[in-house]
Parts: C-alpha cells; sequence; structure tokens
C-alpha cells in the first residue's frame, strides 16, 4: 500500500493561543475566551489527506490476537486503515514501511501498568507516560500514546496529569483516552459515568483532563436487531450529537469507535449494512476519525468477540471484505470531510427518533426518498443529512441511509438556488455531476457527499 503523504505532528513548542478548529489551526480570538481557557495543550495538527480509520486493538501485549505482530500489521494495511493502535516501538520501522500512522499502547512488560492512574502518585504518573514515550517522542509516524478507556469521572484529575506529561516529554503527540457512551452502567441503578448527566461526563472531562481531543465509543447500532428496537438507535443518535456538541462548544476534534464484531452473543454481527451506517453517519456528524471494535477476534473472560475480521485461528473472515470496503470509502472521503466545517446535522421529517433535530437545514430544506423505482409514495425511508461549509463559504451535505434493510432513492430540495450540486465519489474522491433528474439510489446504510456551487 503506497504511504498516503504521510506527515509528522507537530513537534515544536506550540504558542498557547493556538487550537485545533474544523479546517486547521486558527489563532483564538477574544471573541471567544472559554476556549482560550479551555484548551491549554499544544494542538494537534491536521494532516493533509490524513483520516484516522484505527482497529481498536492491541497488536500484541496485554492482548494477543494469537498471530504473527507482523501479519497483524499487514493485514492492518491490507484492510485499508490509516492508523495502526495499539502498537509497540518496536513495531514502528514496519508501520512506516506500510504507511501507517501508530498509537504507542502501555509497555507490556511493565509493572506500572497494573492499578488504575488515580492510585499513582504525580510522580509515578510521570514515570508512567515517561516508560510509554520512550525514545519515539519525535517519530513521525506516532500520533500519541494510550493512556485510558472508558474512565469514570473520579479519574479525571488523574489523567489530566498524565495528559500533561505528554505534553511535556512529547509535545504535539496525542494523549489518547477514550469516554463511554452515556447508557454505560454499573446496575441498574448505577451509572459508571458518576455524573447526573452525559453532558456533565464530557464537559468535566474537558475541564478537567484538558484533552487534545474527544473520543467515545458507542456499539447500539449491533443492538437495534438491525434498527427494529427504536430505543438503541436513538441513543446513537443523541450520542453523536451530545459528543458533537460538546467538542465543537471547546474547539476540539472528536472521534468515534464503532462497533466491527458481535459484541454480545444476542446482538447482530457485523454486515456491509450496519458497517456503512457506523462510517457515514460518524462523517455526517463531522467527526474527525474513526476506530473499529474490534479487529481480531479475542475472548476476555466470558466475553467473546465473535465475527471479527480473523476468527480464533486468525483466518480472514467475511468481515474483513465488508470492513475493508467500508474503509476504503472512508479513506476517499474522510479527508474531505476532514477540510470542512460541520455547520449542522438534521434527520427527515418526521425524525426517525424522539428528540433529533428536523429539517430543513441551512443548505437542504427537504429530501425525498422512496424504496420504489416507480415513484415516490406515503412511506419515505428517514435519512440523515450533515450539513457542512469550506473555508472559502461552499455548501455541502452528506446524505445518509438509515436503513439496513432496504436501498433507497431520494432527491433533494434545497434551501437556496445553486448553480449546480456535484457528488464525491466515495471509490476515489473525485468530484461527478449530480443527477438532480434522475436523482440517486443509496443501498443500506450508505451515505453520498453533495458539493453545491
Amino acid at each position: 500500500m503506497t504511504n498516503p503523504r504521510l506527515l509528522s505532528f507537530q513537534t515544536a513548542v506550540i504558542i498557547a493561543a493556538t487550537v485545533f478548529v474544523p479546517g486547521g489551526l486558527c489563532a483564538q480570538t477574544a471573541k471567544n475566551p472559554r476556549a482560550a481557557t479551555t484548551v491549554q495543550l499544544p494542538p494537534l495538527e491536521r494532516l493533509p489527506d490524513f483520516y484516522p480509520i484505527m482497529p481498536w486493538d492491541n497488536i500484541h501485549g496485554m492482548e494477543t490476537p494469537g498471530l504473527n505482530p507482523e501479519m497483524g500489521l499487514r493485514a492492518i494495511a491490507e484492510c485499508q486503515f490509516t492508523l495502526a493502535g495499539f502498537v509497540q516501538p518496536d513495531d514502528l520501522p514496519l508501520c512506516k514501511k506500510l504507511g501507517l500512522m501508530a498509537i504507542i499502547g502501555p509497555p507490556p512488560s511493565k509493572n506500572i501498568w497494573k492499578g488504575p492512574w488515580t492510585e499513582l502518585s504525580d510522580a509515578e504518573i510521570e514515570q508512567r507516560v515517561m516508560a510509554s514515550i520512550g525514545a519515539t517522542a519525535k517519530d513521525p509516524n506516532v500520533l500519541g500514546y494510550y493512556i485510558s478507556d472508558e474512565p469514570r469521572a473520579n479519574a479525571f484529575p488523574a489523567l489530566g496529569k498524565a495528559v500533561a506529561a505528554v505534553k511535556k516529554h512529547a509535545p504535539g503527540k496525542l494523549a489518547y483516552i477514550n469516554l463511554f457512551p452515556s447508557y454505560s452502567t454499573i446496575d441498574a441503578a448505577r451509572s459508571e459515568l458518576e455524573t447526573v448527566t452525559y453532558e456533565e461526563y464530557l464537559e468535566r472531562f474537558v475541564r478537567e483532563v484538558q484533552p487534545q481531543l474527544i473520543s467515545y465509543d458507542n456499539y447500539l447500532i449491533v443492538h437495534t436487531d438491525d434498527m427494529q428496537k427504536p430505543a438503541s438507535p436513538g441513543i446513537y443518535f443523541k450520542n453523536l450529537l451530545q459528543v458533537r456538541k460538546v467538542a465543537q462548544k471547546n474547539r476540539l476534534p472528536y472521534w468515534n469507535i464503532a462497533c466491527s464484531n458481535q459484541i454480545r452473543p444476542l446482538t447482530v454481527i457485523p454486515s456491509p449494512a450496519n458497517l456503512s451506517l457506523q462510517a457515514y453517519t460518524t462523517l455526517a456528524a463531522g467527526f474527525r476519525g474513526i476506530a473499529w471494535y474490534k479487529f481480531f477476534h479475542h475472548s476476555e473472560g466470558r466475553v467473546i468477540y465473535k465475527y471479527a475480521s480473523f476468527d480464533s485461528a486468525g483466518n480472514k473472515t467475511a468481515t474483513f471484505l465488508a470492513l475493508q470496503a467500508v474503509n476504503r470509502q472512508l479513506r476517499a472521503l474522510g479527508p474531505v470531510v476532514d477540510r470542512l466545517e460541520s455547520t449542522g446535522v438534521f434527520f427527515s421529517v418526521p425524525p426517525p427518533y424522539e428528540s433529533l433535530p428536523a429539517l430543513p437545514g441551512r443548505v437542504v430544506k427537504q429530501v425525498r426518498t422512496t424504496t420504489s423505482p416507480r415513484g415516490f409514495a406515503e412511506n419515505s425511508p428517514p435519512v440523515m443529512i450533515g450539513e457542512f461549509r469550506d473555508s472559502t463559504g461552499g455548501d455541502y451535505a452528506m446524505i445518509v441511509n438509515l436503513s439496513l434493510e432496504r436501498s433507497i432513492y431520494f432527491d433533494i430540495e434545497t434551501a437556496k438556488e445553486y448553480r449546480r450540486i456535484q457528488v464525491y465519489s466515495p471509490v476515489e474522491g473525485k468530484l461527478s455531476p449530480f443527477g438532480e433528474r434522475e436523482g440517486h439510489w443509496l443501498t443500506p446504510g450508505q451515505g453520498e457527499l453533495l458539493k453545491f456551487e
């Protein structure tokens, strides 16, 4: 696989008056004093033509998938990922050869990794971070370092110290922390978040940890019996919007972790449709990266993650091929979306789930849909619409088919008159005319990115 113009992260000391914003780096102004006090770490420099697509897995170390490490990295590159997680420093030469950026995982043999961050002194926190960084602080293929997964709110002060230590010892690299979804509970009465609301959990994370991005996971699409249970997908879309809102408010990029295995015995397995739906709804909401959980078959106590891209014997499965196809589309469209500002997220009328924002939007006034090639009927399958704007004020929109069972035909009515509409190829990212008269078809879970001129 060719190297997708890999560029290094920013490693020089960066003045505190700059932050990551959609479309690149810009100076803060007095018009946004909150942002000036919210993000104090060196920002993440947007890498042109690079969209983070990561398998949320350890290649070896804490969770060995039973594969040769080299085979694991080669499979990640073959499956069209752009970012390898989580690797060790010895893996970096092969990552570079394969055109992969990398997030470094915990040293597998270090006892300092036993126990939560909250049990460590300030000196021990710094020691743990330094052990992870080692001699990789200036390696151009290192995106950052794994810090924590799904922390409760009481861990935020300690994690803030860990993030600050990464800033100190590896300026410009990412201190990677992934958050809970809103529905995570200890039991029927207690939330694992340790906050009253999900918004409070996200806001406290930003305030107390001072992160460089917001990453979270939500696997409810595969809990829906292919969208037949109305409550679960509603929470999925609500979390997308909640994370987007808090991230944009604090001028931070945001990542989504989607599901690419049978997460529990009573959930549906990965399919081309549900993988596509998760990918395109992530893009439509303006997310700057995506990870897939998990890539390898893995057992964790009584939980066995089946139907991943590799089975327990290390053989590729049908999921590998479906995920490879979706990742190829993310590689084509992700860099385009990454250069745009997400200005709104809407759903067709009526919205498919309660409390979701409905059209009209700033760009799209109405979307008509049907499952029949013979014309529109009263039954109009729902779609998600993400609206964007480029640095020159140009308008864009992504339309996503929310059905996991039926292909849909759609046409759109815009809020104002445009000279022409073009559509981006999900294979090469090139523009071609959008057939306004004949409309367009979307397969289950598929999306389409449009440019308005």
